[in-house]
């Protein structure tokens, strides 16, 4: 297992600061709490990916490139994912450095709202682009704010290059991301993440618990057989 890199490195690239925390957030700008955080995606997309050590399942800070910023020119997404990177210099700076981690990250996605919608189908999409982030999402529940559902975007030499998301049944979207290998998926408004190789969501808490429950019950099923076959053993014994 790849151990982290310590989380202020003597060759940090300028004397020790912390990122100033994000505005707080317009009423209007709350739909990521909603479609993200409420439904744990956050938590469980970090899960299933695993080695937290190196692995960045995150969002609602900062991302710039160095330590010469204006925060009123860099953005923060509402979901984060990058590899290979220093969760605990993340942590400590309040924010993600590309000249400290060594890389962009390889994953943003973005939730419409009436806020933001233009910001992230213009400047932070440009500015993403500039920081050079593997892939960029955009989802909207419905459609109202973006003008589409789902869109990605691709970073290919340089300059990003849209992702296909296809309407595969009415009300249902889908995308490919090649950084998370997982589908995106969009049905009746409800964002999820799906393996491609099963089909399957990820696993959640309801579905664990569910899997939990359905393991118990044929336990227990199981258990009651055993003892019925006991019983009539004994009673062709003593008939017998």
């Amino acid at each position: 297992m790849t151990t982290a890199r310590p989380a202020q490195p003597p060759d940090y690239p300028a004397p020790f600061f912390r990122l100033p925390d994000i505005p707080e957030k317009h009423p209007d700008d709350m739909t990521s709490v909603q479609h993200l955080h409420e439904p744990g995606h956050t938590h469980h997309l970090s899960q299933y990916l695993g080695n937290p050590d190196t692995t960045l399942v995150t969002g609602e800070r900062y991302v710039i490139l160095g330590p010469d910023f204006d925060a009123s020119d860099c953005r923060y997404p509402d979901l984060l994912v990058a590899f290979d990177v220093d969760p605990a210099a993340y942590l400590a700076r309040n924010g993600y450095m590309i000249v400290e981690q060594g890389k962009p990250p390889d994953f943003i996605l973005e939730v419409a709202s009436r806020y933001s919608a233009n910001s992230d189908r213009g400047v932070k999409k440009d500015y993403y682009e500039r920081l050079r982030v593997g892939e960029y999402w955009l989802f909207d529940s419905v459609g109202e704010f973006y003008g589409f559902v789902l869109k990605g975007y691709r970073l290919v030499d340089g300059r990003y290059e849209e992702i296909e998301a296809q309407e595969v049944r009415p009300r249902v979207f889908e995308g490919y991301s090649a950084a998370l290998n997982l589908i995106l998926r969009v049905e009746d408004g409800v964002l999820g993440l799906y393996d491609p190789a099963t089909g399957e969501h990820i696993p959640t808490f309801q579905s664990e618990r569910a899997r939990a429950e359905s393991a118990e019950a044929r336990a227990d099923a199981a258990e009651t057989r055993a003892r019925e076959l006991e019983a009539e053993i004994r009673r062709l014994r003593a008939g017998g």
